[in-house]
């Protein structure tokens, strides 16, 4: 055989090697997945469930909190063309609160992703941060794990504060920032105050509304 032919022969066997290769790895991959896949579905839904229950607490309804729930579209209000899940708490049939998840989509580093509480009478439950990129040792102290600068929020509401409030102390308004950072707290109670205002223009529907589906509610003044 010619040296071409064996050079031919060796790059036929070496391809045949890395397909097997790659063949195998994606098996092993997808077999792993399947393996757990439930076992990291149960471990969100249980994660999701703890931060639920942090701002409503289990004792207060006794419905099922996670599956009662509604996706909502509001790009002005809730920061994302796309819909975020509203959780509804009841009691003996009657609305208790809901948490929105509404996106602060201009933090410093991207996206902040929340879980606003609000109970039936339009009080703030709470407030977490469950998924950002702020700046470690800087923005994140927005996060409930890094510093308690989350815990400003309980009880305020739409009627009982004044808009100039809904701004941090350097823009005149009444929420702390960050030492060395002030957009990241900035942008969190900007939307806060815009899933309160969601809430307060739509709250009947958001609890009559069917579970399961999504919605894009317009307010009065819209055609």
């Amino acid at each position: 055989m010619t040296e071409r032919g064996n050079l031919l022969r060796l790059m036929s066997r070496s391809g045949l090697s890395l397909l097997l290769f790659a063949v195998l790895g994606v098996g092993v991959v997808t077999f792993f997945y399947v393996l757990t896949a439930d076992r990291i579905e149960k471990n969100e839904r249980e994660y999701m469930m703890r931060s639920l229950n942090e701002l409503i607490p289990a004792s207060a309804y006794d419905n099922d909190f996670f599956t009662d729930t509604i996706d909502v579209i509001d790009e002005e209000l809730l920061g994302s063309d796309e819909g975020v899940a509203v959780y509804r708490a009841r009691l003996l049939g009657q609305p208790v609160g809901l948490i929105i998840s509404p996106q602060a989509p201009n933090g410093y580093n991207g996206v902040i992703r929340l879980l606003v509480g609000i109970y039936a009478d339009g009080t703030l439950a709470g407030v977490r941060v469950v998924a950002h990129r702020e700046t470690p040792g800087l923005g994140d102290g927005i996060d409930q794990q890094r510093s308690d600068w989350i815990e400003q929020f309980p009880g305020l509401s739409v009627a009982g504060t004044p808009t100039v409030d809904w701004q941090v102390k350097k823009d005149g308004g009444r929420f702390d920032q960050l030492t060395g950072a002030t957009i990241s707290p900035r942008v969190v109670v900007q939307a806060v105050h815009k899933a309160m205002l969601y809430f307060d223009q739509h709250w009947d529907r958001l609890f009559a509304a069917a579970a399961g589906d999504s919605y894009r509610f317009k307010t009065a003044s819209q055609p």
